[in-house]
């Protein structure tokens, strides 16, 4: 997860709307379910994925009264803990 990938893509929702990105991750889940796909590709996916879904959660946090820098750093705060665990 990329912090500046999030930060974008959060932005991204701000101007158009989460279910952008909700189809956006169902396409991507779709897609990561070939069998034609190479390791690296699956990879490459699986990183987009946390960013996309990074941002979703960031924009519910907004949502629920929390700035978006406060959000942003919440949020990694969180992912870095249980990376840490």
């Amino acid at each position: 997860m990329r912090l500046p990938l999030i930060k974008h893509l959060t932005n991204f929702i701000d101007e158009n709307d989460q279910d952008y990105v909700n189809e956006t991750i169902e396409t991507l889940e779709n897609l990561i379910e070939s069998d034609n796909l190479k390791d690296e590709e699956l990879d490459v996916l699986g990183e987009i994925l946390s960013n996309l879904y990074g941002a979703v959660e960031v924009d519910n946090m907004v949502k629920k009264g929390e700035s978006k820098k406060e959000a942003l750093n919440n949020f990694m705060k969180r992912v870095t803990g249980s990376i840490d665990k």
